[in-house]
């Protein structure tokens, strides 16, 4: 499995897979906010994520294609993600989950994030929006 930054020949798989705009998914190409992971030549998931208060990175979303799922394909792109991230320097990773998406919380979990607090976003979603926060800071790179 290959996983790697996004370039604009991956815009039409992504629209075919992401719930974002075309604007705003050629946007995130642009800044390098996509990670991809190919297996056999063939883009099989991808992890976007942005900056919360223009610092922190944020994974926005995470999705594997059902076909591929229970591989570590979604680990593969947390860990690439992660590595970049600390290799750009930052402390804190974010994440956040539909309260009742209990899968999702445990994945988080286990890839070392810890609850942080929760907001009500019900007026565009059916259940409060839980944070995820993972401290990176003690990891180094030599």
């Amino acid at each position: 499995m290959i996983i790697r930054r996004a370039h604009s020949e991956d815009l039409p798989w992504l629209l075919e897979h992401e719930d974002a705009s075309e604007d705003w998914i050629g946007r995130c190409i642009a800044l390098g906010e996509y990670f991809v992971a190919e297996r056999d030549s063939e883009v099989v998931g991808f992890l976007r994520f942005s900056r919360f208060w223009g610092k922190i990175p944020y994974m926005d979303m995470i999705r594997v294609l059902p076909l591929h799922r229970r591989e570590g394909v979604g680990t593969a792109l947390f860990r690439a993600w992660e590595s970049a991230m600390i290799d750009e320097g930052a402390k804190h990773l974010m994440t956040s989950s539909e309260w009742a998406e209990a899968e999702p919380q445990a994945w988080h979990r286990r890839n070392g994030f810890k609850a942080a607090g929760s907001i009500d976003l019900r007026i565009v979603q059916p259940s409060p929006e839980i944070f995820f926060v993972k401290d990176i800071s003690d990891v180094h790179r030599g």
